[in-house]
């Protein structure tokens, strides 16, 4: 994702080309004026009006755009962030970042600690089992004799 600077780039060029397509529109399709004496002969009579109201259309781009752009201006960092606050922001942020790094470490000694219970408890199970199919085998009597 971009930044916030050419977010507002980009915008501030969407807004431009809005302004530039509109101006083109009126030239296109806008009525030209007569002046007194100064009539070309054979002049061209204008374009037809056209069927879209391009007119609404830019204003609600131009509006839409302009919109944008006081939204990204607005989540500008403002002057009042000065060096020593970031800084000090930052260090906060380090102070947290080792307190939760200190949790995660005494969570995992606490799995660590768990997991060495388990097993123990199911080597002693497996032990326990050997030792009951051990006392099985030799107390059954052989089917061969």
């Amino acid at each position: 994702m971009a930044d916030r600077l050419t977010q507002l780039q980009d915008c501030v060029t969407q807004q431009a080309e809005h302004f530039y397509n509109s101006i083109g529109i009126l030239q296109q399709y806008a009525p030209s004026s007569p002046f007194p004496g100064f009539e070309k002969p054979g002049c061209k009579p204008s374009s037809p009006p056209p069927q879209e109201d391009y007119a609404a259309l830019f204003a609600k781009l131009i509006t839409r755009t302009a919109k944008d752009i006081d939204v990204l201006i607005d989540n500008l960092p403002s002057e009042d962030s000065s060096t020593e606050l970031q800084v000090a922001s930052l260090q906060k942020l380090e102070l947290e970042n080792q307190e939760e790094a200190q949790k995660l470490e005494e969570i995992v000694a606490e799995g660590e600690e768990l997991l060495q219970k388990i097993q123990k408890s199911l080597a002693q199970i497996a032990a326990s089992q050997l030792f009951s199919q051990a006392l099985e085998s030799n107390s059954s009597p052989s089917r061969l004799s």
